[in-house]
């Protein structure tokens, strides 16, 4: 979550003067310093903005010069493409945030961000797998495989922490307390919190710690965790394909992402009778609402409960 400020006092130094790209640099180091965005959530700002200038581009239209009818004309252009609307209500935000910025900062007379509204956003029930799809996953791997300790640490750490495929990628082992049973995680808007993991993925980890990273490390492993084939820090895409890799070979198809264990993490405590502000505190929510979405997924479970097993239906 952003924190809040007088945009006005960001920078006063800052002449009107400047080039439009020099604004989006501005903005950039604003939210890079000021507000700690991670770098996935950078690069994904930078792309939609990318996609305003151009549009504004092929119209000859000017930064300096913009107005709110430029803007809606651009996000109907977005929806035109195909865009789902949780998509263009990301955008938005976005482009809020640095209409809001070039206001702040005297490029813009007008408060733009003010009128622009977020277009109305679905909630979608996330996919989660039963108890005994996870053990089917979990169960997939090959003790043969040469990458077997590592890629069963991930799946293990995935469902007993909920982290994000993110927080797994840049994880190192400072943050890794296995004799107590935490790992501390460094997740959105530069926030740490401390996530406990149970036993089994506590000694999958020690074994992958002891038996293979020390193998696959090199000098560009740093102390990062989880290690590629070729000794660098593992990224996220990899991880990404790890899951689903495994995945298809239990037969549960090719929806099943890392962001499904975490939503399995989330659902699976909450029917154990967890609370729900514990839930979204060893989330990384910042705020409960958003923990809520599991509690629509409870509720959906027990209604075909409901529905399968009482007399009168």
């Amino acid at each position: 979550m952003i924190r809040r400020r007088d945009w006005s006092t960001y920078d006063h130094r800052l002449p009107t003067a400047f080039a439009e790209q020099d604004w989006l640099e501005k903005f950039f180091t604003y939210l890079t310093i000021e507000c700690g965005l991670s770098k996935s959530t950078l690069e994904a700002y930078r792309r939609d903005l990318s996609e305003l200038t151009t549009f504004l581009d092929a119209h000859h239209l000017s930064l300096k010069k913009l107005n709110i009818q430029q803007i809606q004309n651009h996000l109907m252009h977005l929806k035109d493409r195909g865009l789902a609307i949780a998509s263009i209500a990301r955008r938005v935000a976005c482009i809020r945030m640095f209409l809001r910025f070039l206001f702040g900062n005297g490029f813009l007379k007008n408060d733009l961000a003010s009128l622009l509204e977020s277009p109305r956003k679905w909630r979608y029930l996330p996919r989660v797998l039963h108890y005994k799809n996870v053990d089917a996953l979990l169960s997939s791997l090959d003790s043969e495989d040469k990458f077997f300790l590592r890629d069963r640490a991930i799946l293990e750490l995935l469902y007993a922490s909920g982290i994000r495929v993110s927080e797994l990628a840049g994880l190192t082992l400072d943050r890794l307390n296995l004799d107590v049973g935490y790992v501390r995680v460094i997740g959105k808007g530069n926030r740490e919190r401390v996530v406990p993991i149970g036993r089994s993925a506590i000694n999958v980890i020690r074994n992958y710690l002891s038996d293979l990273r020390s193998k696959l490390a090199a000098a560009t492993s740093g102390e990062a965790v989880f290690l590629s084939r070729t000794g660098k820090p593992i990224d996220r895409s990899a991880v990404w394909r790890i899951v689903t890799h495994y995945a298809r070979r239990a037969g549960l198809g090719t929806r099943v992402s890392p962001h499904t264990l975490r939503h399995c993490f989330a659902t699976h405590l909450l029917e154990g009778g967890a609370d729900l502000r514990v839930v979204q505190s060893l989330l990384g929510h910042a705020s409960v609402v958003t923990t809520e979405i599991y509690t629509h997924v409870d509720r959906s479970r027990l209604k075909a409960i409901h529905q399968k097993f009482h007399p009168r239906q």
